[in-house]
């Protein structure tokens, strides 16, 4: 790899989720970030364009990079051919290693650590604890969610953040610990309206990701509130369907589950 190239690759990462570099030399570049654990080594291809070799913390950054970039993957790694196609691969690589555990949950206990140290004295207590604990989770959750989901709703395609929100599929009152509640796979990143139906089991979805309608929706009003048939979720991963399955049985059931 000479100069130019390094140096390209360096920028290309800094400014893709990639700030740190390790390594530099002619054999290529290896890159990390203080905001995740993911590493990414990047060598000159002898055909031309670049290879892109990640290590990950988490098992699943490599299945879910394969949602995006299957067509690119080599038995030694990712094939980008050009400079555009390495920083979108970095960019996804990044993206996910920030939102997938267990970086969510280390993100969340250091930020809840350095918010409980800045009350005033005496105004600590476990209420307060759990208060700082609930809020702080759920802007880690929203973090990412818009991380995993490339800041699109997984239904609808729409990109505005302003509308979009981090739906739990098993609310944060009814999570076992702080790892459930976190959990990127536990939810969908859903546009305003589709959210308030997912957070009121008025809609949930179906093994493939099609969407379900309770009974308790006039059909009037799911046409004002635009449910289509044949909507469904961009995609579905494994790690999602037990939440789902928790979900989607409290919309079966019609419990008018109120969190």
């Amino acid at each position: 790899m000479n100069p130019l190239q390094r140096a390209l690759v360096e920028k290309t990462g800094h400014d893709h989720g990639f700030e740190h570099v390790l390594a530099s030399d002619l054999e290529g570049v290896t890159l990390a970030s203080a905001l995740h654990a993911a590493r990414a080594s990047v060598s000159v291809l002898p055909e031309g364009g670049y290879l892109l070799r990640l290590q990950a913390t988490t098992p699943a950054l490599l299945p879910e990079m394969l949602r995006s970039f299957a067509q690119v993957l080599r038995a030694d790694g990712f094939a980008a051919s050009s400079e555009a196609a390495l920083a979108a691969l970095l960019g996804r690589s990044a993206s996910l290693a920030r939102a997938l555990p267990s970086q969510a949950a280390q993100d969340f206990e250091a930020a809840v650590s350095s918010q409980l140290a800045q009350l005033p004295a005496g105004l600590g207590g476990t209420e307060v604890e759990r208060l700082v604990r609930q809020r702080v989770g759920q802007q880690k959750f929203r973090e990412a969610m818009l991380d995993y989901w490339g800041g699109t709703c997984a239904v609808t395609g729409v990109t505005l953040s302003e509308v979009l929100r981090a739906s739990h599929a098993k609310p944060w009152a009814e999570c076992a610990n702080d790892a459930e509640r976190l959990d990127v796979f536990n939810g969908f990143l859903l546009v305003a309206n589709l959210d308030a139906l997912f957070d009121r089991f008025l809609i949930s979805f179906d093994n493939t990701g099609r969407l379900l309608v309770s009974s308790a929706l006039h059909v009037d009003d799911q046409h004002r509130l635009g449910l289509q048939p044949g909507m469904k979720l961009r995609w579905l991963g494994e790690a999602h369907r037990g939440y789902l399955a928790w979900h989607r049985k409290q919309w079966e059931e019609g419990t008018g589950y109120w969190r």
